[in-house]
Order: structure tokens, then C-alpha cells, then sequence
């Protein structure tokens, strides 16, 4: 087992790692920004490394001075979290021929996974269903234009990079495709430095669904059942839940089975999410996320497995103590994602927090990193908090949240809170009649 982990990021997720790795007895290391001085990572981890100013490309993806913090610490490994350098391939590369341990999967996986194109076409070969579209990357709109007349409209032009939902356009006719096509491959190359695109048919009203996997480094693995992500606002989860409303047991075994079938097919191992749509009873592979995901705690809070320990585990080369008879679900959960933001606008709100109350209970949980009188810095993602509640049943749970909204108390800055205390009331999403265009459809109500 490792000594000693730098955390390579900030904020809840840094603090939830440095949590698993006092249970594990694992030494801590926190690198920030001058500005994160504060930040309660900072304060709660072993030791810590300030590794430059504001601008995140300068601290938290500067390769560099992340691999110098590792090694003047005298760190075994680093786990890079979720955002900033957690998919990328270069950077474990770098980890690794420094003899840092990278947490997370393969280099090899990371990058194979990252090209969207190539891993749909490598899947799409061994009978892994994926939506019609292109097979090679696009890097003409002549190219795109083929492709829309053999698979028709609507369509969507997606970054091969991409991930958070940028260099994405939904294309429905003939006459807008050569704009989006251009704003896609302009967006791609400034969001992730790499402007190929490809194009898959666009399913209308889908359920976006993804199963929890864990696979370790001597052919274990076992999926932990899969979350609801369909509430969404322009491709950015808001809201994820587990189990999922609208999936019949049939269904949901076979989804699971093809999720193990593709992470045996690519060698996967580490900690690992993979995405699909669903439509009625046919489902498409969409891709893999290499990394611990934001709304993790869903699933923990139904099997009762601690996915970073597992994740920690497994980098340190021990089998998977799991088989898939092992694992057991019970009851409901839900996680909203708590966002210092207007919440009619989601519009960033910066600022100071001047009061705080965060609920508590039975089957309720916070991961946050933040304080009364901590200050919102506007250079980073808006995300402050994530509520995480659990109920013997979905109507439970929903109860459960939506108390906890209202204990949940900030002042000084706005949040979304009021818009999932709004979202809760809908009669649609109570009966779980809810798809990946829900919020579009919500907003015209």
C-alpha cells in the first residue's frame, strides 16, 4: 500500500480523498494556488505544497510543478480527482516514468478511451451496439455532409476530445450543418486543443445511463449498477440518481453485462464509468470516463462500497476484493449538485459565504469544502457542494431531499438550491417520466 498521495486537485473531491486515505492510514499531501490558501483541503491534509498563482493552467495542470510537489514530498502516488488532469494520458505517462503512481487507469486506457471516434468504432467492430455515425474522424464539413445524408437528421456533431459538454451541436437541418460543423471543430480545439469531431444520430428524448465499474490489475471485475444523469443542462449533469426509474430488470442486466463485456474488451483497470443512451428498450454505447465521477456517491450510498478506497486499492496492485455475487443493492439515492450560481441564469455567483447551514440526518450526506466565511473564488468550476440523500425507496428519498433543500442554507452568494427545490415539486419528474431534454421542456412549462 502507498505511504504517502498528492491529491492533484482542490476543493470536495481533494477533501473526500484525503478522508479515504486517513481510513487507509495513507500519508496526504495538498497542492494549491495562492488563492486556495485557505481552502479547507489545504488545511486538513498531511502536508502541503503551494504550487503557484490563480490561473488553474499555472497550478492545478501544471505537469510540472505537480510531478516537483510529488517528489520534494516524497509522494508514492497521486490521485488527479476528477477535471484538470485526471484523463490525461500524458500526464500518467509522466507519473509513472518518474515512479509516481498514477490512481487511476492506464495510460494505454485513458488514451485508447479519450478518442471517442476510436473507441465507438473498436467497440462498434465487437458487436458492442453504438449509434449510427461516423466511423473516422471528421475533419471536413463536405465529410460531415456524406455522413448526414446516409444517417439523415437530426444529428450531432461531437468533439473526439471532448467531455463536459462542450463541442457539442445538435444539427437538424441540412442548412445549419456548415455553421455548426465550424463551431464544433473551433470549440473542440480551444476547450481541449484538438478540433476533430464526429458525427452520431440524435436520439430524441433518451435516458442518459451509466454503470459503475471496478476492475483491477489481474482480470476482476464486477459493475455496480447504473445512475440516471438524464437531468442535465446543456450536456452538464445536475441531478443523478440509483437505481434508475424507467428500466426493467431485463434490461438493466443486459446493460450491466455489455458494460463488463467492453471493459474486458479494452483491458480496463481502475475505477471506470461507462455512459450509454437509452430508448425504450435499445441502448447505445456513448463512451467511458476514465476517472472517479462527480456523482460517485450515489452509487456508494446503495451498495455500501467506498469507491475511492477501492480506486486506491487497486492502483496500489491489490486484487479486487469483490465478485459480482458480493455485490448488493438497497433502497434509493439521489445526489444534486450544488452550484455557487443564479439559479434561474445559472449564472457563476462569487463571493463570501456570510451564513451556513448544511442539513444532516439519517441517510443524508454532504461532501463539500466549504465554510462560513469562505470566500467563492470566480477561476474555477461554480461546483460548492453535493447533497447526497438515501431512502428504502425512491419516494423516500426524494422526501428526504427535499428537506434537506430546505435546511441547506447559504447566504451571501446565490445557489441552485431554489431550482431543485422547483425541479422536486414537477409532477414529471415524481413519476420519473423524465429524459435528457427534460430542463428544455421544464423551461417552457
Amino acid at each position: 500500500m502507498f505511504k504517502k498521495i498528492l491529491i492533484a486537485n482542490r476543493g470536495e473531491i481533494a477533501l473526500r480523498i484525503i478522508r479515504a486515505c486517513k481510513e487507509l492510514r495513507i500519508k496526504t499531501v495538498a497542492v494549491h494556488s495562492k488563492c486556495d490558501v485557505n481552502s479547507l483541503h489545504v488545511r486538513f491534509a498531511d502536508e502541503t505544497v503551494c504550487i503557484g498563482p490563480v490561473d488553474s493552467s499555472r497550478t492545478y495542470l501544471n505537469i510540472p510543478s505537480i510531478i516537483s510537489a510529488a517528489e520534494i514530498t516524497g509522494s508514492d502516488a497521486i490521485h488527479p480527482g476528477y477535471g484538470f488532469l485526471a484523463e490525461n494520458p500524458d500526464f500518467a505517462d509522466i507519473c509513472n516514468k518518474c515512479g509516481i503512481k498514477f490512481i487511476g487507469p492506464s495510460a494505454e486506457n485513458i488514451r485508447l478511451l479519450g478518442d471517442k471516434a476510436k473507441a465507438r468504432d473498436i467497440l462498434r467492430r465487437v458487436g458492442i451496439p453504438v449509434l449510427p455515425g461516423s466511423i473516422e474522424k471528421v475533419r471536413r464539413h463536405e465529410e460531415a455532409r456524406e455522413i448526414a445524408n446516409e444517417i439523415g437528421y437530426p444529428l450531432m456533431i461531437k468533439s473526439s476530445a471532448g467531455g463536459g459538454g462542450r463541442g457539442i451541436k445538435i444539427v437538424r437541418k441540412e442548412e445549419d450543418l456548415k455553421d455548426s460543423f465550424i463551431m464544433a471543430q473551433s470549440e473542440a480545439g480551444t476547450s481541449f486543443g484538438n478540433s476533430q469531431l464526429y458525427i452520431e444520430k440524435y436520439m430524441e428524448r433518451p435516458k442518459h445511463i451509466e454503470i459503475q465499474i471496478l476492475c483491477d490489475d489481474w482480470g476482476n471485475m464486477v459493475q455496480l449498477g447504473e445512475r440516471d444523469c438524464s437531468i442535465q443542462r446543456r450536456y452538464q449533469k445536475l441531478l443523478e440518481e440509483s437505481p434508475a426509474v424507467i428500466i426493467s430488470p431485463k434490461l438493466r442486466k443486459e446493460i450491466g453485462d455489455t458494460a463488463i463485456r467492453i471493459a474486458k474488451e479494452v483491458g480496463y483497470n481502475s475505477v471506470g464509468t461507462i455512459e450509454f443512451l437509452v430508448c425504450g428498450d435499445n441502448y447505445y454505447f456513448m463512451e467511458v470516463n476514465t476517472r472517479i465521477q462527480v456523482e460517485h456517491p450515489v452509487t456508494e450510498m446503495i451498495t455500501g462500497i467506498d469507491l475511492i478506497k477501492e480506486q486506491i486499492r487497486i492502483s496500489a496492485g491489490e486484487r479486487l476484493g469483490l465478485t459480482q455475487k458480493d455485490i448488493r443493492f438497497w433502497g434509493h439515492s439521489i445526489e444534486c449538485r450544488i452550484n455557487a450560481e443564479d439559479p434561474d441564469r445559472f449564472i457563476p455567483s462569487p463571493g463570501r459565504i456570510t451564513a451556513l447551514n448544511l442539513p444532516s440526518g439519517p441517510g443524508i450526506r454532504v461532501d463539500t469544502a466549504i465554510y462560513c466565511d469562505y470566500y467563492i473564488l470566480p477561476y474555477y468550476d461554480s461546483l460548492i457542494a453535493k447533497l447526497i440523500v438515501h431512502g428504502k425507496d425512491r419516494g423516500e428519498a426524494l422526501m428526504k431531499m427535499k428537506w434537506a433543500l430546505e435546511e441547506f442554507h447559504v447566504e451571501g452568494i446565490k445557489t441552485t438550491i431554489p431550482f431543485y427545490k422547483r425541479l422536486l415539486r414537477d409532477n414529471d419528474f415524481i413519476k420519473g417520466e423524465f429524459y435528457t431534454d427534460f430542463l428544455e421542456r421544464y423551461n417552457k412549462k
